[in-house]
């Protein structure tokens, strides 16, 4: 596996969301198009869920509800104000959706309780993404799936040229995360990626863009002091005029392997090579 990428400060991370959450869906414009692309590959996937864990959901999205109208849905995420007003466990008026605001750690679902687990863009703001697909796998009924999105290390790549490694997260490799998945106890993962380029006007509304949808650094070794004006003259002089942000965008799925059958015996044979 590859090294390890440096912690995430949840606190600094919660209070990103926390102080985003009005602005958020006016300028998730990639977290939206990547949840269309997820979409999309349920099409291929054969999958009549009861209930649906949105984890890490942000302000809940109606696409899961429209396309699965008889299920139950569970948008869960670690900022409350991301969610909607229905308190930490609540019943969002008009739908068939619940609000949760709980880690994706410690899921406070019961064992076997959902039949799809569904997580766009949110596991890059974990220090180790393991933990969470266990919870996944603890929380999926017996053939139920895990579909996810994630970043990957080539994101952010011009930001990071600029502005120095310690200010901008490192994501973890797409391998990884697939020996995560097998680690985790889940069955038959699949893993692909793309690169997604978005193009702005200026920087200064590139960082603005990042800023409102609460994705700035929340790295633990991130460095601590005010950057001050030169810093941002540089960043926005290094960025240049109609700067671009790549995103490596990390797709995955995964399956909750069937109960084997406790009166089933397996019976080992060896070849005899002497």
């Amino acid at each position: 596996m590859s090294a390890p990428s440096p912690g995430i400060d949840r606190r600094a991370a919660r209070r990103r969301f926390e102080r985003a959450a009005k602005s958020y869906r006016e300028v998730a414009r990639l977290e939206d198009e990547v949840a269309a692309r997820m979409l999309e590959r349920l099409d291929y996937i054969k999958l009549g869920p009861r209930r649906i864990l949105d984890a890490g959901s942000g302000p809940p999205r109606p696409a899961l509800g429209k396309r699965y109208p008889d299920a139950r849905v569970i948008a869960l995420d670690f900022s409350l104000p991301m969610l909607p007003r229905t308190g930490w466990w609540g019943r969002i008026a008009g739908s068939r959706m619940m609000s949760v605001c709980a880690d994706l750690e410690r899921l406070p679902l019961a064992d076997g309780s959902v039949d799809l687990v569904w997580s766009n863009m949110a596991l890059h703001w974990l220090s180790d993404p393991l933990p969470a697909f266990r919870e996944f796998r603890r929380v999926l009924s017996t053939n139920g799936l895990l579909m996810f999105s994630t970043l990957g290390p080539d994101s952010l790549k011009e930001l990071r040229a600029v502005a120095g490694a310690a200010r901008v997260h490192a994501f973890i490799d797409m391998h990884d995360l697939g020996d995560m998945l097998l680690v985790a106890g889940l069955s038959a993962p699949v893993m692909d990626m793309e690169v997604l380029t978005l193009q702005y006007p200026d920087a200064d509304t590139l960082l603005r863009d990042l800023r409102a949808s609460g994705q700035t650094s929340a790295r633990a070794d991130r460095p601590r002091g005010l950057a001050g004006p030169e810093f941002a003259r540089r960043l926005r002089h290094g960025l240049g005029d109609k700067p671009t942000a790549t995103f490596e965008v990390v797709y995955g799925h995964a399956w909750q392997p069937p109960e084997r059958d406790p009166n089933v015996k397996t019976v080992r044979v060896f070849k005899n090579i002497s």
